[in-house]
């Protein structure tokens, strides 16, 4: 049983100091909601740290990586604005939970806080869908030109009958889903955990304004 627990066991039984109690509570969930959200934040520079390395270091240490983004993009200007817009997003995301994280510290109105939650969880979904809308969408394209750019299975494609083309597509539809299934559930450990502890945080504030 942690404090909070211990806190809203002792508010119960206590008649004749429900008021400050209901403020010791208050006190106990902010700071657990500035806590979460400020760990959120730095799990979100540290995943933009990562992706930005995994990006960069095949660029300059590894020729087969280079050879295939040729492949996939014949104009340089194209990967470019593809790295700028994909990176704006992730940073647009820290600076949205640096923000709620500002919002929640120095709030000392419970409604304000409750807002700040489901401010926060909104930033957390909709970047979660972004990036497996990003996978899927990645996978894809470089699927695409992976076969169609390379000689030697688009000569054995022309030779192909159906069957074998339509077990191909089925074996590259179930590969894409995999995939994103694994993000998926990679994204619901990483964040699933933080927004379940936020989201009963928000229940008790919601029980306290009652």
């Amino acid at each position: 049983m942690d404090e909070l627990d211990l806190l809203k066991k002792d508010w119960n039984k206590t008649s004749n100091s429900t008021k400050i109690s209901a403020k010791e509570i208050y006190a106990m969930l902010h700071k657990k909601s500035s806590s979460i959200v400020k760990t959120l934040f730095y799990i979100s520079i540290a995943e933009l740290v990562f992706w930005t390395l995994l990006n960069v270091l095949p660029f300059f240490f590894s020729k087969t990586f280079n050879e295939q983004l040729d492949l996939v993009y014949t104009n340089k200007t194209v990967l470019v604005l593809i790295n700028i817009f994909s990176y704006s997003v992730i940073l647009l995301f820290v600076y949205l939970l640096f923000k709620s994280h500002k919002a929640i510290s120095v709030t000392d109105n419970a409604k304000k806080l409750m807002e700040s939650i489901i401010k926060t969880r909104k930033i957390i979904k909709y970047y979660v869908l972004y990036n497996l809308i990003v996978v899927f969408v990645s996978m894809v394209i470089g699927i695409y030109f992976g076969v169609n750019q390379t000689p030697e299975i688009t000569e054995k494609l022309e030779n192909a009958d159906d069957n074998f083309m339509l077990i191909m597509y089925a074996i590259e539809v179930a590969f894409v889903a995999a995939l994103v299934l694994c993000f998926w559930l990679f994204y619901k450990l990483l964040y699933g955990l933080l927004l379940k502890r936020l989201n009963r945080n928000y229940k008790e504030l919601k029980k306290l304004e009652v």
